[in-house]
């Protein structure tokens, strides 16, 4: 029996990196797993495959999470398909960095419509299942620039402060229904992004995190368990920093 043994969780941009340690995690731990793909369908149906290799349900949807009614239909389909939703994970995001002066209004746009109107987007679609369950966990997916700020990142921090804003507020609105609501806040994660950075820019952002090292998206992962179950219950409305003491 894993840690969410009987939970159906849906998690979005699950094709690579987070997502797919989050899907990963949350299979091995027995909950069967809805995640969310746009660009490949060729890794949405690898992903598949690996979930349910590992003896749970597991179904990939072609969804875009910036899309109100792409949300809806979406909750739908996982409600029909699984029976239930117990985990939401608001994962599904993109950067299109720029100095402020030079961003455009489709850089800002393209940003806020991706990272956080999907947030409301989905937690809004799925809270009629929870609620009529009187339970669930949403987790939304934050950063550490969302606290601290980032030149060059303008759009990209907004977005993810807003996260921790809703996250708080929605918190406070479903406490009250038995639906938490947290995010996570990476800080350095190893992702395919990072892997393109010249080994010396690595070197020094490592060297200013306390541990010494970037993180794995498994790390993160693990955060979405704990925050998924019952070891967390009485924990709603944080922001959970997986940074190697980055921001201290």
């Amino acid at each position: 029996m894993g840690l969410l043994s009987g939970k159906t969780a849906l998690v979005t941009g699950a094709s690579k990196g987070i997502g797919k340690s989050i899907a990963m995690r949350y299979a091995q731990e027995g909950a069967n797993v809805a995640f969310t793909y746009l660009s490949s369908v060729e890794k949405g149906q690898a992903l598949e495959k690996e979930l349910q290799a590992l003896g749970i349900k597991a179904k990939g949807y072609r969804s875009d999470a910036s899309k109100y009614t792409e949300a809806e239909e979406l909750v739908t389909s996982v409600l029909a398909d699984f029976g239930q939703l117990d985990i939401v994970v608001n994962n599904a995001g993109i950067t299109k960095d720029g100095l402020l002066m030079r961003m455009t209004e489709e850089q800002w746009d393209s940003v806020m419509e991706v990272n956080l109107k999907s947030v409301f987007n989905l937690t809004k679609a799925a809270l009629k299942p929870m609620m009529k369950a009187k339970a669930g966990s949403i987790i939304n997916m934050t950063s550490v620039v969302g606290i601290s700020g980032n030149a060059g990142q303008t759009n990209y921090a907004a977005s993810k402060a807003g996260i921790i804003g809703f996250t708080k507020s929605v918190a406070q609105e479903l406490g009250s229904r038995n639906i938490r609501s947290n995010a996570i806040a990476p800080g350095f994660i190893e992702t395919e992004m990072t892997e393109v950075l010249d080994p010396k820019v690595k070197a020094e952002w490592e060297n200013g995190i306390p541990l010494k090292r970037a993180g794995k998206s498994e790390d993160v992962a693990n955060a979405c368990v704990f925050l998924a179950s019952d070891l967390s219950t009485y924990i709603t409305g944080q922001v959970l920093q997986v940074d190697g003491g980055m921001l201290t």
